[in-house]
């Protein structure tokens, strides 16, 4: 279905002014073929992953909705509810509700946890159109009796598929629960695992299904390549590739919050401004690493899967895997960070001998074969001390604190020996809420950046014979 205004599309002139006062103009295929469907008021399944614009495809029909219903606000409830499983993505949401929806002057909460409690409690007191939650936060909640559910007519499930990998599935049924029967439900999702298809089944009421498949994606807005390139090399390779001035905004991922942590303190130790966000960061930390990303104060976010939802920044550059993910959904997520808006992106892999599974994974679901590079670097393993301190990511590193500014990108770095790590699945955080506000008061001063003392593992001479990483611009 192409459609090429939104005001096609059957959206109110209010809503379509705003969003061309928001630089959109033309809606993204999951746009025209959610929109109408979700006007017209039914229950409808997206698969789509972040990216495609699916946060614009259930607002905008939600807003004009409580625009016009005859429904009102009733204290200590809000009239649509949207759940989402981590903190940055529901902050995201509320965002794109106040943006979007101010011409409607809707009141709009967020609650997530991290935060204090009764900020939030005050705010859903006085009653709400629209409550972004994320689950646990929002079940506290309901056990403080702060928020009663029986009046909510709207549901948006936000990310279903994380929600059930994160172990959400028991708090969701339990808000449903007491939500009235006769409601309003949308679904999102990346992927339709049976767990996914399980909730459309119980929680939706004939559904229209729309999709915008991940393959799609893939294929046709990332370049994508893959380096063998051994763990122990890795972190000097990415150093070297890093020096490259192409990669002007970088999204690095690991697989274990230890080693998002180390990565981003060796990076910022070579001069490579950087920080790590992951599920153990305060909501103040990583609420700030994002914003040092997004302003340029740094160049390169270190992020684990947990999070990668939640990255949501314009002109991101490269996606680079440090470490390829377990799971190939996961790769669709992660690379999806890059290709924003419409946008072409690169997609860049460092793949040891122990991930090529992995990669035969990623290949099978996106349908390719991914262009690759064989990487022979002469990298010493350190000894002594050095190669404890340097091993692997995952038994060591502190938490990060705030980058170094404007660092000129540098060569070297340690190569790390060490047994490999074994690949552990992300977590849930314990996630809860907050009214919304794009900064929190109280949030805690930045820690200095520890020094670990680590020599360079890389003499000039041998850098100098190092193969340079092929790399073009985004």
């Amino acid at each position: 279905m192409s459609v090429s205004s939104f005001a096609a599309l059957g959206l109110a002139e209010p809503l379509v002014t705003a969003l061309n006062g928001a630089g959109l103009v033309t809606p993204t295929p999951i746009q025209a073929q959610a929109i109408p469907h979700l006007l017209d008021g039914r229950d409808l399944v997206g698969l789509a992953q972040t990216g495609t614009g699916k946060t614009v495809a259930f607002a905008l029909p939600l807003i004009q909705q409580l625009a016009y219903a005859d429904d009102r606000i009733i204290p200590g409830s809000a009239r649509a509810l949207v759940l989402a499983p981590t903190r940055e993505l529901a902050q995201q949401i509320a965002d794109a509700f106040i943006t979007y929806g101010a011409p409607a002057r809707l009141k709009v909460a967020v609650v997530f946890g991290g935060v204090g409690m009764m900020p939030q409690i005050k705010t859903l007191s006085r009653g709400v159109d629209i409550l972004v939650a994320t689950p646990g936060r929002l079940i506290d909640l309901m056990h403080q009796k702060a928020i009663r559910l029986d009046h909510t007519k709207r549901l948006v499930l936000d990310e279903a598929d994380r929600m059930l990998d994160m172990g959400f599935v028991r708090d969701v049924m339990k808000i449903v629960d007491r939500l009235p029967k006769h409601r309003h439900t949308l679904l999102f999702s990346a992927t339709m695992p049976d767990g996914v298809r399980h909730l459309v089944a119980d929680l939706l009421d004939e559904p229209v299904e729309v999709a915008v498949t991940p393959e799609v994606i893939t294929v046709e807005r990332i370049e994508q390549r893959v380096y063998h390139v051994s763990r122990s090399a890795k972190r000097g390779f990415l150093v070297d590739m890093l020096a490259n001035p192409a990669l002007k905004r970088v999204v690095v991922f690991t697989r274990t919050k230890h080693g998002a942590n180390r990565l981003a303190e060796q990076l910022d130790a070579a001069g490579i401004a950087a920080d790590a966000i992951h599920g153990n960061k305060s909501q103040g930390a990583r609420q700030r690493a994002l914003s040092d990303f997004k302003d340029g104060t740094l160049r390169v976010l270190v992020a684990t899967d947990i999070v990668s939802r939640g990255i949501d920044v314009d002109d991101v550059t490269h996606v680079i895997n440090f470490e390829l993910p377990n799971e190939p959904e996961s790769y669709v997520h992660r690379i999806g960070r890059t290709a924003r808006a419409g946008r072409d992106g690169i997609a860049l892999s460092f793949c040891d001998h122990e991930e090529r599974a992995f990669l035969r994974a990623i290949e099978k679901l996106t349908g390719l074969t991914i262009e690759a590079e064989s990487v022979d670097l002469d990298v010493p393993r350190p000894r002594g001390d050095g190669a404890r301190r340097g091993g692997d990511e995952a038994r060591s590193g502190k938490p990060a604190g705030k980058s170094g500014r404007g660092g000129k990108p540098g060569h070297g770095g340690s190569a790390s020996g060490g047994k490999p790590h074994r690949p552990d699945r992300p977590r849930a955080d314990a996630d809860g809420a907050t009214p919304h506000r794009t900064h929190h008061a109280g949030a805690e001063p930045r820690a200095a950046k520890p020094n670990n003392g680590e020599a360079s593992d890389q003499s000039p001479d041998r850098r100098r014979h190092r193969r340079q990483p092929r790399v073009r611009a985004a």
